[in-house]
């Protein structure tokens, strides 16, 4: 028997001991064979780093920071008290209690401890990093790659490396360098990381700013000016 002649036999008896016109015992019957869909749990963001370092996921840590008064003590004393109290190394103390204090409503994804917002944005690159130092600092293979990018930014990088107090991109080794500026009442930190097989790492970070909207109108036009980066770089 086809599919077809099986659902015209479920819909016709039901059709007719319920009344309803043939359309609505079909949607009916047709919902009913349907099998609930399952979705899978979303990974809570850094727990599975978490229970690799520590043992526990955020199940057993939020409690354990809600005994401590970690709401009303803070950041800072929440992160001791997991450092001190419960041998949570330093950087895994760090990302429970972001995530505690954001699961508790105490902040917005993209906020900072002290209220204000950032945000980062990174690309790999097939060069070195003295070849991403020097596309930043020239002038000529500045204009090229920020072709595409938006003009407020554009702006704003040429100010920090050639305005009245210019600034440059500091090597701090063969393998990193960063330049820092602001941009608005925001900060820009680009830091610039060596990988493997002569590879680098570009991050563009952004502090103090106002609010999410901010967050995603810098996300996006930070992707597009490491995009413009990376596709330069290439060619």
């Amino acid at each position: 028997m086809t599919q077809q002649k099986k659902l015209k036999r479920a819909i016709r008896p039901r059709s007719r001991k319920t009344g309803e016109s043939y359309a609505a015992a079909r949607r009916h019957v047709v919902q009913a064979g349907r099998k609930p869909v399952v979705t899978k749990a979303r990974p809570r963001r850094g727990e599975a780093g978490v229970i690799k370092k520590t043992g526990h996921g955020y199940d057993h840590w939020f409690p354990v920071l809600d005994a401590f008064g970690g709401a009303a003590k803070g950041h800072t004393a929440s992160v001791a008290h997991l450092s001190g109290e419960h041998g949570v190394p330093g950087w895994h103390a760090q990302m429970i209690t972001v995530e505690y204090e954001r699961a508790r409503g105490l902040r917005a994804m993209n906020q900072s401890a002290a209220g204000d917002f950032q945000v980062s944005v990174s690309r790999v690159v097939p060069v070195t990093v003295a070849e991403v130092v020097d596309a930043l600092r020239s002038p000529r293979r500045r204009a090229q790659w920020l072709k595409g990018a938006d003009a407020a930014l554009g702006r704003a990088l040429e100010a920090a490396l050639s305005g009245s107090k210019a600034r440059d991109v500091k090597l701090k080794s063969s393998a990193l360098a960063a330049l820092r500026y602001p941009w608005g009442d925001g900060r820009v930190e680009i830091t610039i990381a060596g990988k493997p097989n002569g590879r680098t790492s570009v991050v563009a970070s952004m502090t103090k700013l106002s609010g999410s909207e901010q967050v995603e109108e810098r996300r996006a036009q930070w992707k597009a000016a490491l995009d413009g980066l990376k596709g330069y770089l290439m060619s």
